[in-house]
């Protein structure tokens, strides 16, 4: 398993588009591994990785970490990811993430995320919306969201739980 060098950002930059009083920032340092062989950019396939690990990141610092969802029988998986390429990102790039959940409902959740190359001005390189979903561990499928998970999250919007 490849190494990842991504840190919550102690202090958040403000960038366009991005809500900071509801985004958790990151920072990527970029490991020569993650650059293709071809080209000197940034591999795709580790936005992804990305994406996903400032997802668990951003979860952890609500309270809900990996142990305790699985207390409560549940995790969030991903559904799906939809995800633009804006420009290349390169090794010796310095990497922001930001990520923000917009919504909750019922089973799940819309979450958005951007990565800007910090240059002479911030480039955006990336921009993601994921679809989540809570599963229930032991039947395997989609559970609806508690209140308390839903509103740790910070949602944009008001969430639109099960009553």
């Amino acid at each position: 398993m490849s190494k990842l060098h991504i840190n919550t950002r102690p202090t958040p930059i403000t960038l366009m588009d991005v809500p900071l009083e509801h985004a958790h920032q990151c920072d990527i340092t970029i490991l020569e591994h993650q650059a293709s062989n071809e080209v000197n950019h940034v591999n795709n396939i580790e936005f992804i990785k990305w994406i996903d690990k400032a997802s668990e990141i951003h979860l952890d610092t609500t309270g809900w970490t990996r142990p305790k969802l699985l207390e409560h029988q549940c995790m969030w998986f991903v559904a799906r990811h939809e995800i633009d390429y804006r420009d290349e990102a390169f090794l010796d790039d310095d990497l922001v993430l930001s990520t923000w959940v917009e919504d909750v409902r019922r089973v799940k959740s819309w979450r958005s995320t951007t990565i800007h190359a910090l240059r002479d001005e911030p480039i955006l390189v990336c921009e993601c919306r994921t679809l989540w979903v809570l599963v229930n561990l032991e039947t395997k499928k989609p559970m609806p969201v508690p209140s308390s998970i839903a509103e740790s999250l910070h949602p944009l919007s008001m969430p639109r739980l099960t009553k």
